[in-house]
């Protein structure tokens, strides 16, 4: 019942049920942070606009669609995680915030990012995984200080060449994508730390042996005939990770190791993005 009256209460913008929203929320947090996730919120309480000092902004799981102006008055956040949500596109109030050093945009319908966004140039962490991006947004590629890009589980089939201009970047999450290559510019990279290409449709694996930053490369779930080759001390998450990194030859012929005889791996565990 409780739940019932919330969601009804989105929909009013009367006083007393924003305040019913907020619970209790009526004055500035002392460790500014407010965390509105899982309200079954369909629009912001406009109430959270007058915390002009908030650092941290939790919007995750609710039914938002739209973000009112005044957002504008939070100058002075840092974190605002709008993933599960509905957002067809990104709301341009976002890209005033420009202390802005994380954004999570995951699990939303986005099909591009505005141009708007290149004015995030404090942004280090950026979460667009699981939407409807077919190409990488080339305004992601002008974020000069980004480190950290979690695009998987989008329909992205290549990456823009414009990416190598992201020196500061260390991880890219990519898996679960239409990729049919390795991305060509990711071997332009060599600051690059963790490279996730898991779940894509990988053929072959170009060397990353030349790469000296890099430390993990994942690169599972793709019918690859090799495993890419990479310095001493690299970590690899795939077919042949812990053998050759070439297939069994026998008289000339590939044996391809099916799924059942690729040797077991501990359980990998994903390094969270920032």
């Amino acid at each position: 019942m409780g739940n019932s009256l919330k969601a009804i209460a989105t929909f009013v913008p009367s006083n007393k049920c924003q305040k019913y929203l907020l619970e209790d929320l009526e004055d500035m947090p002392v460790d500014k942070m407010v965390d509105l996730s899982g309200r079954q919120l369909r629009r912001l309480p406009l109430h959270i606009c007058s915390f002009r000092e908030l650092v941290k902004l939790y919007l995750s799981d609710n039914n938002l669609n739209h973000l009112p102006p005044e957002l504008e008055q939070l100058q002075n956040l840092q974190i605002l995680a709008l993933d599960f949500n509905n957002f067809k596109a990104l709301p341009l109030v976002v890209c005033t915030l420009k202390q802005l050093c994380i954004l999570y945009l995951g699990n939303n319908k986005l099909c591009s990012l505005p141009l708007e966004l290149r004015l995030l140039q404090n942004l280090k962490t950026l979460w667009i995984e699981s939407n409807c991006l077919q190409y990488l947004p080339e305004v992601v590629c002008e974020l000069s200080l980004l480190k950290t890009l979690h695009a998987g589980s989008n329909a992205l089939r290549t990456l823009p060449p414009q990416l190598q201009c992201l020196q500061e970047l260390r991880t890219i999450w990519l898996s679960g994508n239409l990729l049919s290559e390795f991305p060509p510019v990711l071997l332009d990279m060599p600051f690059l730390e963790v490279i996730d290409v898991d779940r894509n449709s990988i053929r072959v694996f170009p060397s990353l042996a030349h790469l000296p930053g890099l430390k993990l490369v994942i690169y599972d779930h793709n019918p690859c005939r090799n495993a890419p080759k990479v310095a001493k001390g690299v970590r690899r998450v795939g077919r042949w990770s812990e053998e050759t990194p070439e297939p069994r030859k026998r008289s000339g012929a590939v044996i391809e190791i099916t799924r059942d005889e690729k040797p077991l791996l501990p359980p990998a565990t994903k390094t969270e993005p920032e």
